[in-house]
């Protein structure tokens, strides 16, 4: 019967689906023109990475230690959510991530479709869709109703997963904005003193949503977490989601390290995740300094990504940092 309801379910979401809007508040943060400390000098003298289940050195391609000047530029406050990357799919009619599917979140774009269907197929959307945890049995058509729209709100507030390097650049670029480079994401992070993490150099468990929490969703709404707030007030840079940036994943200026994966094969993600390492979520893998890189198609659970923008003069000529 369960796939019967499935079949059911997928025939009413591509019936729904179609476009629509929400329109997302600015929450830019301003990082003011100067120099920071990127990297670390850090060295792996009890060799864990391998330990650690770390697919390369640790520590290794942080080196050296550097100081960075940049320009003054705007970076988003917030991770980009479920709700801001709706309004760009219903803007320009972009591929919506896998897993709007698979939860039925697409639905959101057409809430006022829902309500025109009888108790039967509702009841079947909350059961085999949302996978809401009521007995919908009991529910007339206005509590069924108000049931779902309390479950796409709270989906609304999610950062958005699932989504490549291409997506993420062609989001902030129809925002107005861009991804931000590696140097940009790590002085947002970490501020002037070089923190070696968001909230300051010692870990506190707890801190931000990154591996010891029991989100449902694994992911939780964004600024859940009031200290994973950086130096500027940049939030969930320490946990929640990884975030792609601009670069191709490549050594440092003065770095002796050599690696195969340098180049221009991957990208650079950035900042902590729920659980992107999985049960070593270790807070080494936590630190503004930590770099990470993955195939730019790539489509994971816990990556996502922020915008960031030029100011002034800059943002006219709406540098890019991606080449």
């Amino acid at each position: 019967m369960r796939n019967t309801g499935m079949r059911f379910c997928s025939m009413i979401l591509v019936w729904l689906v179609t476009a629509g809007a929400v329109v997302a508040e600015d929450n830019t943060v301003l990082i003011p023109a100067g120099s920071f400390i990127m990297g670390s000098n850090k060295v792996d003298t009890e060799k864990n990475g391998p330990e650690y289940g770390n697919a390369k050195p640790l520590y290794a391609d942080e080196h050296p230690k550097h100081p960075v000047d940049l320009p003054a530029f705007q970076i988003d406050r917030y991770e980009v959510s479920n709700a801001d990357y709706r309004e760009f799919v219903a803007a320009t009619g972009h591929t919506p991530p896998p897993y709007w599917l698979s939860n039925g979140y697409v639905l959101s774009m057409r809430k006022g479709e829902i309500g025109k269907l009888d108790d039967r197929r509702l009841r079947a959307l909350v059961a085999d869709i949302f996978r809401i945890d009521v007995d919908s049995r009991r529910l007339d058509h206005q509590a069924l109703l108000k049931v779902i729209d309390k479950h796409l709100a709270y989906q609304d507030t999610l950062p958005v997963i699932e989504v490549d390097w291409g997506d993420a650049h062609d989001y902030c670029n129809w925002a107005g904005k861009r991804l931000p480079s590696e140097a940009e994401w790590e002085k947002a992070a970490r501020g002037a003193q070089a923190n070696e993490f968001p909230w300051g150099d010692e870990w506190h468990a707890g801190y931000s949503n990154s591996g010891d929490e029991a989100w449902e969703d694994g992911v939780a709404p964004v600024g859940s977490y009031p200290r994973d707030r950086s130096p500027y007030g940049v939030m969930d840079m320490g946990g929640n989601v990884s975030e792609w940036v601009a670069d191709w994943y490549q050594p440092y200026p003065g770095s002796h390290e050599s690696s195969a994966d340098f180049g221009r094969q991957y990208r650079v993600i950035r900042g902590g995740a729920w659980g992107r390492e999985g049960h070593y979520a270790l807070h080494l893998f936590l630190r503004t300094a930590y770099r990470f890189y993955l195939p730019p198609d790539s489509r994971l659970d816990d990556v996502g990504f922020r915008c960031a923008g030029d100011t002034g003069p800059a943002a006219m000529a709406h540098s890019t940092h991606s080449d």
